[in-house]
């Protein structure tokens, strides 16, 4: 059973940074695929960004592409999102996901999940 903990959300001003932390526990995190979702006010849960078990491998959605990296550590157990130049429609609840079979843009593939931190960007 993994275990996600995400940190790194805050309030933040249109043109701004965040860096988001997903911490895993309870399992080898080498072993998983990692990503990160948000969900807006209103809206349905949505990609983001993911890796694959040794960070060679790296998917975007279109919305945050070259302004969003995700990056990963296997020896902290940890993955990362840096989010430059933030956008008010970056405001979200970010969900930290894992998955042994690999990463996906679908939701309903990724097994395990974090409870989510909050990025408010100001305009």
């Amino acid at each position: 059973q993994v275990q996600l903990v995400e940190s790194g959300g805050g309030l933040v001003q249109a043109g701004g940074s965040l860096r988001l932390s997903c911490a895993a526990s309870g399992g080898t995190a080498s072993n998983y695929a990692m990503g990160w979702f948000r969900q807006a006010p209103g809206k349905e849960r949505e990609f983001v960004a993911a890796v694959n078990w040794n960070g060679d491998s790296t998917d975007y959605a279109d919305s945050v592409k070259a302004r969003f990296t995700i990056s990963r550590d296997n020896a902290k157990d940890t993955v990362w999102l840096q989010m430059n130049s933030l956008k008010p429609d970056d405001t979200a609840i970010y969900y930290c996901a894992a998955d042994s079979r690999g990463y996906s843009e679908y939701e309903a593939l990724w097994h395990y999940w974090g409870q989510g931190t909050q990025v408010t960007v100001a305009s």
